[in-house]
């Protein structure tokens, strides 16, 4: 999507709350707010495996907390929906074990202020972090994945508001949406493909028409035109599914969880992972950055990357790219931009987002792990607070219109 004025079609996918790999990331993110709801200096990365009958919880997490893992996992497991034997997976029935130990304390020099070579909290990990924002919707998401989140959101919305009569709904399932772009901006929807687990005794009929509704309920009707291709479960039927039917894993679904393939990927996954972990919380100051840039209207698309050295506090670059879409002469001028309003040491991300207090906030990690953590107003990292902050700072680096100045 680098081309702006270029006509294509971009497709996206999401999956439900009910997906494996969904699943993992689900408990994952729920161990760390459990962790941090007692201790917010929780030092926490913590992964999930599940298959047939079994939730595997491992990790190295050091907290003064005290959590039932066990609890924690099959809670996890039952507000999803599974909680049929009969399934092959249930929050009752499966067994769990718990491989917990605590983090390096080679890391921890690193991550502590006070502690390591510099003496400042650095970051987590090495690696570089993405965020992006564009206007082609109010969310300033893309709207292939935006949809698709949507799509299979409402769809577990109803199987779990509405179960009498939507009982043949079980909770895996995903969903795709395809787009047409004419001059950069998405005109109509061209494809829609759902697989929703579901009972033996369920009517292809009955699934088509509740995906077709949902569809026009949860997508603008001005994308809604023409002749929308759909694809239900196009295998016939998809009845042995979640754990199951796959082996999950936690952080398996990156681009699901980012922006479904649009702009770039640092290649770190974000459940588990307290908020030292840079890979988690410089992806979210990043999308911070971008999303209030573009609210700022200096960019129609923006993608902001920012990269770190573990143990160091401050990035050791940063790179931003307006597609050719920004009102300033030159990109270059945002990074400067960026480092005079925006504090990117992780201490200062942290402190700057409440990313230790999430609950104190109304907000959780588990939320954010499944639909996407990006693109829902109840995230910090989603608010537009800095716009009036970048105009005044871009006003500036303005050309004057009238040429005399």
């Amino acid at each position: 999507m680098s081309k702006i004025h270029a006509d294509h079609v971009f497709t996206s996918e999401s999956v439900s709350e009910g997906h494996p790999d969904k699943v993992c990331d689900q408990i994952s993110d729920a161990v760390l707010d459990a962790c941090l709801e007692q201790d917010p200096e929780s030092r926490v990365a913590c992964e999930t495996l599940v298959t047939t009958d079994l939730i595997v919880i491992s990790g190295e997490i050091t907290t003064k907390a005290e959590v039932n893992w066990e609890a924690v996992a099959r809670g996890v497991v039952k507000e999803i929906g599974y909680t049929d034997k009969a399934v092959g997976f249930s929050d009752a029935d499966c067994k769990v074990f718990v491989c917990i130990h605590s983090q390096s304390p080679d890391i921890s020099q690193g991550v502590t202020a006070g502690q390591g070579l510099h003496r400042e909290q650095g970051a987590g990990d090495q690696g570089m972090m993405f965020g992006y924002a564009s206007n082609e919707t109010k969310e300033l998401m893309p709207a292939p994945v935006l949809y698709s989140h949507r799509i299979v959101e409402e769809l577990a919305k109803i199987r779990k508001t509405n179960s009498r009569k939507y009982s043949f709904l079980r909770p895996d399932a995903k969903s795709q949406v395809s787009i047409r772009y004419k001059e950069g901006k998405p005109v109509n929807v061209e494809t829609i493909v759902v697989s929703h687990q579901h009972t033996p005794d369920m009517k292809i009929k009955h699934l088509e028409d509740l995906v077709k509704e949902v569809a026009k309920k949860v997508i603008p009707a001005s994308l809604m035109k023409g002749n929308i291709k759909y694809h239900i479960n196009p295998t016939g039927k998809f009845e042995v599914g979640g754990p199951n039917g796959d082996t999950g894993l936690t952080g398996r679904k990156i681009i699901v969880d980012t922006y479904g393939g649009v702009g770039s990927h640092g290649g770190g996954a974000f459940s588990g992972k307290d908020p030292s972990k840079v890979d988690r919380s410089a992806a979210y100051m990043s999308r911070y950055i971008a999303k209030n840039i573009v609210a700022s209207g200096l960019a129609e698309k923006c993608e902001v990357q920012v990269a770190y050295a573990i143990g160091v506090a401050e990035p050791l670059s940063i790179n931003v790219d307006t597609y050719g879409t920004g009102v300033l002469e030159d990109d270059n001028v945002l990074e400067k931009i960026i480092r005079a309003n925006f504090d990117l040491r992780p201490a200062g991300i942290i402190k700057t987002l409440g990313l230790k207090y999430p609950s104190k906030n109304g907000w959780s990690y588990r939320k954010s792990a499944a639909y996407g953590h990006f693109g829902r107003n109840v995230f910090p990292w989603e608010a537009t607070d800095k716009v009036e902050d970048l105009k005044k700072a871009a006003a500036k680096y303005m050309k004057c219109c009238c040429g005399n100045c």
